[in-house]
């Protein structure tokens, strides 16, 4: 029995589970945002960009999923699904490393356009004006910030998304040609 064949995940299960994951990473990057008030840095915003491909693609990936295996369109939205994970894991890391300050960051990490109307507005605009930087850590679990955090889901997603495909190559013969 190979690895593939031993994991107790069936196909169908894992859009689903993609979906899920998904859906609950970018719900809590939004409540801190919107509940606890921690205002997203750019690479923050950038990273969300991967979720929102890959809530609807899992979504559609798993209703299109047939009842013991997966079709050919399920199967193409895991590997888009797969891919946008694995930027994500590229994303997430380049973010990481510059919030631990082993490399720098991009110069323009700004959150916030300000669009004045006068040059007193803009003075009054900037006076208030806290921006979120890239290579500061806003919060933190056992050492692990939240881009870390993404880091190591979007690993996860990877991992899933390819375990569909190595599935998905080995049951339909494509290994052997």
């Amino acid at each position: 029995m190979s690895l593939l064949t031993t994991l107790p995940i069936a196909n169908r299960q894992i859009p689903w589970l993609i979906f899920a994951i998904s859906l609950v990473t970018l719900s809590t990057a939004l409540a801190f945002e919107h509940i606890g008030g921690l205002d997203p840095c750019s690479l923050c915003l950038q990273q969300r960009y991967a979720y929102y491909f890959l809530i609807p693609a899992s979504l559609i990936a798993s209703v299109l999923s047939r009842e013991t295996n997966l079709g050919l369109a399920p199967v193409v939205l895991i590997a888009l699904c797969t891919l946008a994970a694995a930027a994500n894991v590229i994303l997430a890391g380049y973010h990481a490393g510059v919030e631990y300050k082993w490399w720098e960051g991009p110069q323009g990490c700004t959150g916030v356009t300000l669009m004045p109307g006068s040059l007193d507005e803009f003075r009054e605009q900037l006076s208030g004006v806290k921006v979120p930087r890239c290579d500061e850590i806003p919060w933190s679990l056992f050492g692990i910030s939240m881009a870390g955090y993404n880091f190591l889901i979007s690993i996860v997603l990877t991992a899933l998304g390819l375990l569909a495909l190595a599935r998905y190559w080995t049951m339909t013969g494509l290994e052997e040609e």
